[in-house]
């Protein structure tokens, strides 16, 4: 796994809770392939109200029984190997929405903290 500083590339894909990939959730699928692919980090973030191509909002509130709800899995990494995984990406999400943008990363995974109050 790299542990990029400075400019790092973000990848977010936005898919539905709902969506599957052989029988297991989309976004779990693309967190484990990019563990596997060794880039530095992913995780998928459920929205609690959104809507996408169909115009349709979903929510979580009670009255909508929060069907088929938002879920954003973000990648992190250099741009070389964050591009390198996007052929990853064209099976999994033919139609979805995938963005990137260049980030700025001002604390690495895996950094000692500051004694935060045990004296």
């Amino acid at each position: 796994m790299t542990r990029p500083t400075g400019t790092v590339t973000r990848l977010t894909v936005f898919v539905g809770e709902n969506d599957t990939w052989r029988h297991r959730p989309l976004y779990s699928e693309i967190v484990h392939r990019a563990h596997a692919a060794g880039l530095a980090g992913a995780s998928a973030f459920r929205g609690v109200e959104g809507f996408g191509a169909s115009s349709v909002v979903h929510t979580s509130r009670l009255l909508s029984l929060g069907d088929e709800l938002p879920v954003a899995v973000v990648v992190v990494d250099t741009e070389e190997r964050v591009r390198a995984f996007l052929p990853e990406l064209d099976t999994l999400v033919p139609d979805g929405l995938v963005l990137l943008d260049h980030c700025e990363a001002v604390r690495r995974p895996g950094t000692a903290r500051p004694d935060r109050g045990h004296r």
